[in-house]
């Protein structure tokens, strides 16, 4: 009898925990010890397991003057602040022994004052140029930023002034880009960060990034809020808590070029106490809505097994094997960096929300603009060489592309090419027209349908030198999406036919088209992501107007709806991957919108089942 030996297979790690992306990932809150007096709109700094929290309101004791410190286990009482305050701001990315308190209001006055603690007592220094309260600080006792925030009563509800501390005085720098106020900061006086914030509407998710000299506006966090906490540095921050009409618990971490959701709070709060720290922060009081004596202290771990896409193991602790992946219908939208210009009726291209090119279309007049994303913002390029609206494209990165037709007065048969930093125009298509369903890339594209004095299925391809025509679709339709990385292989979906809105479906493998699987939601002039013709995404569009937030994932064989757009829309563009997508420059007329968004769908660690 034969004997089965080193049977083929492959080995399955054993992990007591589910891998993570990051250290961050796989922190969690922990209750701390309380503090001997809850209080709100206080102030912070150091590090767990040594923090001072102080000033604040205390029921019965608004604007309050009280200081204590923690060494881990417990609160200690030590000696008051001269001027009691609240909503104050603090040097807090230093140690428990050396912070200053920062302006703040007591009642209804609203103070300059400055004090500065050496780890015993607190003495008074010079005021600040502008009052504040309900702003964002960070920084150390030596060297701190005071920014934006609301002036005195009656005064500026949000203001742009910076100030700069060098331990003696106080300086005005450059202002924020974006006004605001109940907003927290992290980072040192030469790198720091501003977290989302009021601007009176709407609670704001943008963050602005500080280098010493100047603000950017960098990637938004994914829940805006205002009164929340904020721990670390320029590149490795968390924020928490705040309040939204709600009080929330979120956690959101930050690792130089993206937000990420991690573990919430344990207590839901808002207007609370912070530290700092890149591994480690706290907080301390706050409103649960109640004033609240709670402390919670965050862990990021210095061992984690690290995740990967695709990775199979055997978590131990849930007797279950996993593995790591990223599900489509977990995917969600959150905003981007706004477009240098607004416009409606152009042409996105690209391999994701970082990685994304958009050009032509109309803002009162038509447009020749380029512009190129990076996952933060977008930079101008040059611009083409003919205006047009309603183009069709092809291109799966931001540096190689096609323009074909569209219109201006009438419709254009020009097509450009784009090498990276200029369009050259090559071959026209051999018939003008607007609108297209179409995709490919630089040298490999496929213009399929549009409009030319009617709706029509010419479909055109485009082999790098010159346009054939080819196979025609069998719907005639026009302001469709088309998806794929070729001429030889995609879909055309969605658009309007003669008698209106369509959700047909047409696949194409080079040689003909076959009608499948319709959307869920008839819609023209919506706009799209995917390259390939088994994974594509669509979203907004018209059926008839208004606009549609629908959003629609294609598996290959059929469409399921999934997260809507943040903000309906129509006449938009878009690019990426259902992956990984971005949603731009969308109507109303005449001067279309600048709003961005990104698609996202997380990595995660399923369970597998056996059926």
């Amino acid at each position: 009898m034969s004997e089965y030996k080193g049977i083929r297979g492959f080995k399955v790690q054993t992990l007591s925990t589910d891998p993570v992306a990051s250290a961050f990932s796989g922190g969690t809150w922990s209750s701390g010890g309380s503090l001997n007096t809850g209080r709100e709109q206080l102030a912070g700094t150091g590090t767990v397991p040594a923090a001072l929290a102080f000033a604040g309101n205390a029921t019965g004791i608004p604007s309050s003057t009280l200081t204590e410190s923690y060494n881990g286990t417990s609160w200690t009482e030590v000696n008051d602040l001269n001027t009691g305050r609240s909503r104050l701001g603090a040097s807090s990315s230093g140690p428990n022994t050396a912070t200053i308190a920062i302006s703040g209001g007591a009642g209804a006055t609203n103070i300059a004052n400055t004090e500065s603690w050496n780890g015993t007592s607190w003495t008074e220094v010079n005021d600040v140029n502008q009052v504040r309260v309900l702003f964002a600080s960070f920084g150390l006792q030596t060297a701190a930023i005071a920014a934006t925030g609301e002036g005195p009563p009656g005064g500026a509800p949000h203001l742009a002034a910076v100030e700069s501390w060098n331990g003696t005085s106080w300086s005005e720098v450059a202002e924020v880009n974006t006004p605001r106020r109940e907003v927290p900061g992290a980072g040192v006086q030469t790198a720091g960060l501003i977290i989302s914030g009021n601007i009176d509407p709407p609670i704001t998710t943008n963050v602005e990034s500080w280098d010493g000299s100047a603000w950017t506006e960098i990637a938004n966090v994914n829940t805006g809020r205002n009164n929340a906490a904020s721990s670390g540095t320029q590149t490795s921050a968390l924020t928490f808590g705040g309040y939204t009409g709600t009080v929330l618990s979120n956690t959101e971490y930050w690792n130089g070029s993206t937000w990420t959701e991690i573990n919430d709070l344990a207590n839901a709060s808002y207007v609370s106490g912070f530290g700092t720290g890149t591994t480690t922060a706290w907080k301390a009081g706050g409103l649960l809505p109640g004033i609240t004596a709670v402390t919670e202290e965050f862990d990021a771990p210095s061992l984690f097994s690290k995740q990967n896409l695709g990775q199979v193991y055997y978590n131990s602790t849930a007797n279950a094997f996993k593995v790591t992946q990223q599900s489509v219908a977990s995917g969600t939208w959150s905003s981007g960096g706004s477009l240098n210009t607004a416009r409606y009726g152009g042409y996105g291209l690209g391999s994701g929300n970082s990685n994304n090119l958009n050009f032509a279309g109309y803002n009162v007049a038509y447009q020749s603009l380029t512009e190129s994303y990076n996952g933060t913002s977008w930079t101008a390029l040059s611009p083409m060489n003919t205006a047009r609206y309603n183009p069709g494209g092809g291109g799966t990165v931001s540096t190689a592309a096609l323009a074909f037709g569209g219109a201006t007065a009438s419709n254009l048969a020009n097509t450009e090419s784009w090498n990276g930093s200029a369009w050259t125009e090559v071959n026209d298509i051999n018939t003008a027209r607007r609108g297209f369903g179409s995709f490919g890339t630089q040298t490999s594209t496929l213009g399929v349908g549009g409009y030319t004095t009617a709706i029509v299925n010419n479909v055109e391809s485009w082999n790098g030198t010159s346009w054939t025509e080819i196979a025609e679709t069998n719907e005639n339709k026009t302001d469709s999406y088309g998806a794929g990385s070729s001429n030889t292989s995609g879909l055309v979906t969605g658009g309007t036919n003669p008698g209106g809105q369509t959700s047909n479906t047409e696949t194409w493998n080079g040689t003909s088209w076959t009608e499948v699987n319709n959307l869920n939601l008839a819609r023209g002039f919506l706009a799209g992501a995917g390259l390939s013709s088994t994974a594509a995404l669509v979203f907004g569009g018209e059926n008839p107007p208004p606009a549609t937030a629908n959003t629609e994932n294609w598996d290959g064989s059929s469409w399921t709806e999934l997260n809507n757009l943040s903000t309906a829309n129509a006449n938009g563009s878009g690019g990426g991957t259902n992956i990984s997508a971005i949603s731009a420059a969308f109507q109303p007329p005449p001067t279309g919108s600048s709003a961005i968004e990104e698609w996202t769908v997380p990595t995660q660690n399923q369970t597998i089942t056996v059926s």
